[in-house]
């Protein structure tokens, strides 16, 4: 008994930092761009599972999260989030290479394809939305409506297209990625070509689907989910997915989550993810009237989901052409 004594007696004792690790934890802030209504929803049912407080940042539709991504640029070096979970992927992708992201491997995303998952862990992607054009289905047939995004140049569309500005949301990763699969010039000709034709300029995706249903424009650029409530309120919104290439045929856009480097409360901070990256989530997503496409194609047969499956752009590529992309948007369409 006394040599046992001794053993336990020498065996050496967690740290504060370690005691603080381990110890239940019971608060999170989070740093949101998900449409507040979806993630308040899940945020609550996280709560009630596991007794840990959210604190949510919610961005605005136009500033969608630009905002956000200054913020935690400012913050890191005495970060007040943990967490990031973002409606897009692009920026986070930044945030990652900026070192503000910490890498975590979930163990509910092990299922998650690697494609949609960081090779170093810093964040990973679910429940995707598509790049659609949206139409009124009394003012437009689905077989006239463009097939593909450069379509969008053409003269017949003068003074009848909206698109989100640019410089925010999706909208921006969207441009991004026409200069990443299509290159400088093409890129280039494609926004001085809107600018011509007098392309509205909205403030985000969902004002442009107004600016549809109040026939201001005949066709908006925007996501599936803007679509999807825009009918469960009743209106005739209908869709269409242009193809971005030949091989790209639908262009899909993921949520994603990743953990802030030097998060104050970490512990709480990997529950969350855990939870956000779990089937259970991108299972609730889809069956809201956001109607996010799960990533993970077992989901997908599970609920019986019809129309195209995500497919990933080349991420990392997209984000490489971000800053190109921006500065033209902003020179063409927005001086």
């Amino acid at each position: 008994m006394a040599a046992i004594l001794s053993f336990w007696g020498c065996e050496k004792r967690p740290s504060d930092a370690q005691n603080a690790e381990n110890a239940r934890p019971t608060r999170v802030v989070l740093y949101t761009s998900v449409d507040q209504p979806f993630a308040e929803e899940i945020i609550k049912n996280f709560q009630r599972a596991t007794g840990i407080e959210v604190a949510p940042v919610f961005d605005s539709e136009a500033g969608k999260t630009t905002g956000l991504l200054g913020r935690l640029r400012r913050e890191a070096a005495a970060p007040r989030c943990d967490v990031w979970w973002s409606s897009e992927i692009f920026g986070t992708i930044e945030l990652a290479r900026a070192g503000v992201l910490a890498a975590y491997d979930s163990p509910p995303a092990a299922d998650i394809p690697s494609q949609w998952r960081d090779s170093e862990r810093r964040w990973t992607a679910f429940g995707a939305r598509a790049r659609v054009l949206a139409f009124r289905a009394d003012g437009l047939a689905r077989d006239k409506a463009p097939t593909s995004w450069d379509q969008l140049a053409a003269p017949e569309w003068a003074g009848r297209l909206a698109i989100a500005n640019p410089q925010f949301g999706t909208t921006r990763g969207h441009v991004a990625a026409m200069f990443a699969y299509w290159g400088d010039e093409r890129a280039t000709a494609f926004l001085e070509a809107l600018r011509v034709n007098g392309a509205l300029i909205a403030d985000g995706n969902a004002q442009c689907v107004r600016l549809v249903d109040g026939e201001a424009a005949l066709i908006g650029a925007t996501d599936t989910d803007d679509v999807w409530m825009s009918q469960a309120n009743g209106r005739p919104i209908d869709l269409v997915y242009p193809a971005l290439t030949e091989e790209i045929r639908v262009m899909w856009i993921p949520c994603s989550v990743g953990l802030v480097s030097g998060a104050p409360n970490a512990g709480a901070a990997r529950r969350l993810i855990d939870y956000l990256a779990s089937a259970e989530v991108e299972r609730a997503l889809a069956r809201s009237d956001s109607r996010n496409v799960p990533v993970r194609q077992g989901l997908r047969v599970e609920m019986g989901l019809e129309g195209p499956a995500p497919t990933p752009l080349d991420f990392d590529k997209v984000v490489d052409h971000l800053p190109r992309a921006m500065a033209a948007a902003r020179d063409i369409l927005l001086r």
